[in-house]
């Protein structure tokens, strides 16, 4: 019997070198393709082991200008800064096939998977941090393009950058065949408005509990938005940060379901059941825990307040990606029906035609900084 692989594959012969050059498991590493490889880096020209490069305050320098068809295969990359919290001070841009404007718009570090503006060992498939201390970041996304890609890297921040690199692409001799281009939008709402913010809030008040379980959110009002796309794509997953200012043994926030809104449906076309569920873990987990499609890879919190502070989680749908025909919303809540206020912010990756629509605008640094740790919470 043919498997799926021998189809995918047939259809490739049949149609041209465009659907194999699509193909990335193992078993099909053996097949030849028609693909040059290139790679834009920061080595250093000269010979010498100033193998990095400077970006002043403000300045953005191209990464990587590529023409004609191609894919980008791996990023890797490293940063150095004295600044607090310097991963969320530069901003990572791509743009493909030119694009008047940005594909990829996110703050450097939340691009690479995990947001608070601090790096950790963390590994998945397409996204790792790596040793040491998740200062090398690595994306396996794979980019396509049909007639050209530009990446840039901004220094926002107040001091200089260092910055390492490659950026590891293909060049073909026609474009890839129904191959959607890759998109990621950063988002954050510093704080949520939560309802449930009363004087019994940290208390263990079963009333309080009763009141705020039984509340319903059936349309998904106020809900946080990970991402809103309009076009024909699929969504392949999200990373979610949250800094839980509550304080005691109610602070736990991941009662807050999932709604997933495809092709313009009044009501969730997927709801989900708990944030922790949609990111795979159960039961309020305060272990991290990285696997190749979902993980906990920060998580804070003592005895006394189990989730305060600064938490990160992903999920991506490599094996199960949400396609829409005309557009996506997907949503958390903030705690059940919304009733907590909490940091939040995400970065949402996902493939789809172009033109894509306007992303919101991208805070400036300030706005966008996470909270100290040092700061008083909610109490």
């Amino acid at each position: 019997m043919a498997s799926l692989l021998d189809g995918a594959v047939g259809g490739a012969r049949r149609s041209g070198f465009g659907r194999v050059a699509m193909l990335g498991s193992l078993s099909d590493l053996p097949r030849l393709r028609d693909a040059r490889r290139r790679r834009a880096s920061s080595y250093d020209p000269s010979g010498g082991n100033a193998d990095f490069w400077l970006l002043q305050p403000g300045e953005t320098r191209t990464l990587a200008q590529i023409e004609g068809a191609g894919c980008v295969r791996h990023v890797w990359m490293t940063l150095a800064s004295r600044e607090v919290a310097y991963p969320r001070r530069s901003v990572l841009r791509m743009f493909w096939d030119g694009s008047s404007t940005p594909c990829v718009e996110v703050p450097t570090g939340d691009f690479f998977g995990i947001g608070h503006g601090i790096t950790k060992d963390f590994g998945s498939l397409p996204l790792t941090m790596s040793p040491q201390d998740g200062r090398g970041f690595n994306c396996y996304f794979p980019m396509p393009f049909s007639t050209g890609a530009r990446i840039d890297l901004t220094n926002e921040g107040a001091r200089r950058l260092v910055a390492y690199f490659y950026v590891d692409y293909e060049l073909y001799d026609q474009p890839m065949e129904d191959a959607g281009c890759f998109h990621a939008q950063w988002r954050c709402e510093h704080r949520t408005e939560g309802w449930g913010d009363d004087a019994r809030r940290f208390a263990d008040d079963p009333a309080y509990l009763r009141e705020v379980f039984a509340t319903p959110n059936l349309s998904g009002e106020g809900n946080y938005v990970i991402l809103e796309a309009r076009g024909r794509g699929h969504y392949v997953g999200c990373n979610l940060n949250v800094d839980c200012l509550r304080r005691g043994s109610n602070d736990w926030y991941g009662e807050g379901d999932d709604m997933i809104y495809i092709d313009g449906d009044a009501s969730p076309t997927l709801h989900g059941t708990g944030t922790e569920d949609y990111f795979g873990t159960a039961w309020g987990p305060r272990q991290e825990f990285c696997a190749p499609y979902h993980g906990l890879p920060l998580t804070s919190g003592t005895d006394a307040w189990p989730y305060a502070g600064k938490h990160s989680m992903y999920r991506f749908h490599i094996e199960d990606p949400v396609h829409f025909r005309e557009s996506i919303r997907v949503t958390v809540e903030h705690g059940h029906a919304n009733h907590q206020t909490n940091d939040y912010s995400s970065t949402a990756y996902w493939y789809q035609t172009e033109p894509h629509a306007p992303f919101p605008s991208l805070p400036p640094v300030a706005a966008r900084l996470p909270r100290a740790d040092a700061e008083p919470r909610n109490h």
